[in-house]
């Protein structure tokens, strides 16, 4: 039987063994009351590596997002994003919905914002008009192909921000990914950014959860959001066992997973049938264009489908491939191969 290769997220990820081990073993309490010790060691350790104050153990990477955006914001505020953002493109208008506020996008580079766009998009102190009150960023951004927001284009944004008074929100939720292919220390993106999300089921492969960090005085402020939102959990650190495992485990091996997919994206190339610039690989994503195929996304998925390769529809005629701790080198020299011989 055809092994199938799924590329389709760093999501799909299954913890193995030893991983389940230290979640079986994991010392557990209730952490609506604080009282988790393996919630609070996650929470203190990821605090520290940003160069933060506090943390806090969020479900999902939306809700930490989510949650970020209520705590820099009032109802009828505005906030600024890259049009492309998971904020803006994922998260089905949730800062409208659950912040009650506006999003004013603008365009991107490769995920990059023009720091002299955003200030021009900055409001003025008028009555009429919303209040300016947050910009978010992304880094790695996911509809960029994973592409790293460059340190001194965020220090830029970092000083815009400081001098009109705003807040800034970095969605971190692949920022391991960002300091693994950058060499920035993750303490330097602590210093750049008001809040920060970062996600423990992409890269680092762990089964669920986030965390923001920020200061201690925010981060007591966003428990009470998490639990509006209803994001307290009891037991967590169950959850939480998985995740410093995978800090443990699993960091040290972004690099290769870098490598995999550079090897698949150089691969297409190579084989002239999809449009693809190696180039723009820098971390762990390689999206190329279908359009002179004369396929469908549809079609053409399920085409791959039945060759044993998974992959995601991106925008317009364009796919989309993640490679992960769940695949090998060999794998997307394999899924390369099948996706030349299917086109």
């Amino acid at each position: 039987m055809t092994k199938t290769i799924d590329l389709r997220s760093d999501t799909i990820t299954k913890p193995g063994a030893a991983m389940r081990k230290a979640m079986h073993d994991a010392e557990v309490g209730d952490d609506v009351f604080g009282e988790d010790p393996t919630v609070n060691a996650l929470q203190e350790r990821v605090a520290a590596m940003f160069g933060k104050e506090a943390a806090l153990f969020v479900p999902s990477g939306v809700m930490g997002n989510e949650i970020c955006v209520k705590l820099h914001t009032e109802p009828g505020d505005e906030i600024i994003a890259g049009e492309d953002s998971h904020i803006v493109v994922y998260e089905t208008g949730g800062p409208g919905l659950l912040s009650g506020v506006q999003v004013l996008t603008i365009p991107e580079t490769r995920g990059v914002l023009d720091p002299g766009r955003v200030e021009r998009a900055v409001r003025p102190d008028r009555y009429y008009f919303p209040r300016t009150r947050l910009v978010c960023v992304e880094n790695t951004h996911g509809r960029s192909g994973g592409s790293v927001y460059p340190i001194d284009r965020l220090h830029e944004l970092w000083l815009l921000t400081r001098e009109r008074g705003i807040r800034l929100h970095l969605d971190g939720a692949r920022i391991w990914n960002a300091s693994a292919a950058s060499g920035v220390p993750l303490e330097e993106y602590g210093r750049h950014a008001d809040t920060l999300s970062v996600c423990f089921s992409k890269g680092l492969g762990a089964p669920a959860g986030s965390m923001i960090v920020s200061d201690r005085k925010g981060i007591e402020k966003a428990r009470k959001f998490r639990k509006i939102f209803g994001g307290g959990m009891r037991q967590a650190g169950i959850l939480a066992a998985g995740a410093i495992y995978a800090l443990d485990n699993h960091l040290g091996k972004l690099a290769e997973d870098h490598e995999k997919a550079r090897t698949l994206a150089s691969e297409l190339n190579n084989g002239g049938k999809v449009r693809i610039d190696p180039a723009t690989v820098e971390t762990n994503m390689v999206i190329f264009d279908i359009a002179h195929t004369g396929r469908s996304q549809e079609s053409l998925l399920m085409l791959l489908a039945r060759a044993g390769v998974l992959l995601t529809p991106e925008r317009d005629t364009h796919l989309r491939a993640v490679t992960h701790l769940d695949v090998s080198l060999e794998d997307v020299r394999t899924a390369a191969s099948r996706i030349t011989e299917a086109l």
